[in-house]
């Protein structure tokens, strides 16, 4: 489905790890989550579907996937989405169109359509994904993103 550009397979086991070590209770513990790769992650490839960021790895986390990461949730890596989120069917990625699981004819949702196709697709339970042009307000595409 082209749903993900980075699979963060060997931190997200570290992070599973951690988590049965210490016997974290959080609310999230344990529960894989997929990011939108425009949302900053410490360590793990963020490229906001763009060329131009090929290779680039953040020093910092951004506040939400913080908030995440105390919580419980692993982050198993991060989703296709339109360049620099701007357009509305991941056609624009540098990484190449996400398609939709349940229709291979039809996009899977606005710029935030990697992170829709990882949960409608069965590849991750959770997905974060961001509103650009209004696309999340739309009530046919919690469906897809809330499963």
């Amino acid at each position: 489905m082209n749903a993900f550009i980075t699979v963060s397979k060997e931190s997200a086991l570290l992070q599973a790890q951690e988590i049965e070590a210490k016997g974290h209770d959080g609310p999230l513990a344990g529960i894989p989550i997929a990011i939108k790769d425009n949302i900053s992650t410490k360590g793990i490839k963020t490229t906001c579907a763009s060329k131009i960021l090929t290779g680039y790895v953040p020093p910092y986390d951004a506040h939400v996937i913080e908030k995440l990461k105390s919580a419980g949730a692993i982050i198993i890596g991060k989703t296709n989405m339109d360049e620099f989120a701007m357009g509305s069917s991941t056609e624009t990625s540098f990484y190449g169109t996400t398609l939709n699981p349940w229709d291979l004819t039809r996009v899977p949702g606005g710029s935030s359509g990697g992170s829709a196709a990882a949960v409608a697709g069965g590849e991750a339970p959770l997905s974060l994904g961001s509103d650009t042009g209004g696309q999340c307000a739309a009530p046919h595409r919690f469906a897809v993103w809330w499963g």
